[in-house]
């Protein structure tokens, strides 16, 4: 971070948040500072979607939404994250819609060239499942493995699809095969729905992951669910994945391939919150799909857990030496 004072978002009481930039809560883009901690990158990809497409519209939902968003202060987690640290909206990344390869390969070149220098983080809106491989193939490289804590209706560990060995109910058993994640400290949250086969729980299993259902929260609750996931990764760099569908449609009816009996946004926003102090490098938020929306339910549940995953980072910045910020565990 350089010596600059981090510029935050327009200030509401001045231009009225329907109005002014149309970046993710009207934050500066990355052209108009001199350098930054956290970037927010669009990827409007949804090649690798297995049901019903349009999270290519996510990114240009989410920043929409997000105009309701006040960023100035998190009272949950007591902090001024735009005040902590600099973050930028760098953008959507310019991708092709016709060739998962190919966009996975200008997806992870522009995510380097984002990243640019260590300590940079980057908060993805979605796109379907699939862009979260080629972030972690760039995180990886800087941090080495990393521990993925996923929260998703779906397992997203199955091999193929119509052999499509990339989509974005694959992508985590590549990240496994890859040596992306490390091993025995990723874990799924929220899991339910139909599987294919009892095979697929075998094989998940196989990879390292451990398996929070949704269901399982009646059972531990919130705090026994957060503990679950704290003593899986330990200090290990973590990698925060979320499908939005991990919330019920009633909560997230704009997805593309929604599971009833999921969590509800309370839930999901505690479970975030309490995972305050990990050493958090990357996160993204996926799967929204604007066009099965209503009133803009989905797109602000995934505005606002975008700002809570940029909140995090300011908090834990171990990324950057340089930076004093105490973490709280």
């Amino acid at each position: 971070m350089s010596d600059h004072k981090p510029i935050g978002a327009l200030e509401a009481t001045v231009v009225p948040r329907f109005a002014g930039p149309g970046t993710f809560a009207r934050i500066p883009s990355i052209e108009s500072v001199p350098d930054y901690d956290i970037a927010v990158l669009g990827v409007p990809f949804d090649g690798g979607t297995s049901y019903r497409p349009g999270a290519r519209f996510g990114p240009m939902g989410i920043r929409q939404a997000s105009r309701h968003l006040r960023p100035r202060f998190h009272v949950e987690l007591d902090t001024a994250p735009l005040e902590a640290v600099q973050v930028v909206d760098a953008g959507d990344v310019p991708c092709t819609p016709y060739s998962i390869d190919d966009a996975m390969g200008q997806i992870e070149g522009f995510a380097r060239e984002v990243v640019g220098r260590r300590g940079r983080r980057i908060v993805t809106l979605g796109g379907d499942h699939t862009v979260a491989l080629p972030m972690l193939r760039a995180a990886r490289d800087e941090h080495g493995p990393i521990a993925l804590i996923h929260f998703d209706a779906h397992l997203d560990t199955w091999d193929t699809y119509f052999k499509a060995p990339i989509t974005h109910g694959t992508v985590f058993r590549r990240a496994f095969e890859e040596g992306l994640l490390v091993e025995d400290k990723s874990i799924h949250v929220g899991i339910r729905g139909p599987i294919y086969d009892q095979l697929d729980l075998t094989d998940d299993a196989s990879f390292g992951f451990r398996v929070i259902r949704a269901g399982d929260l009646d059972v531990l609750g919130i705090d026994g669910a957060v503990d679950v996931v704290r003593q899986r990764v330990g200090d290990t760099p973590v990698y925060l994945s979320i499908d939005i569908d991990v919330l019920d449609p009633a909560f997230a009816p704009g997805t593309g391939t929604p599971e009833m009996g999921g969590f509800t946004s309370r839930e999901l926003l505690h479970l975030l919150r309490r995972l305050d102090g990990l050493n958090l490098i990357g996160a993204d938020v996926v799967e929204t799909a604007p066009a099965y929306d209503h009133a803009e339910i989905t797109c602000v549940a995934a505005a606002t857990v975008a700002f809570d995953l940029i909140t995090l980072m300011s908090k834990t910045d171990k990324g950057n030496p340089d930076r004093a910020a105490a973490v709280t565990t």
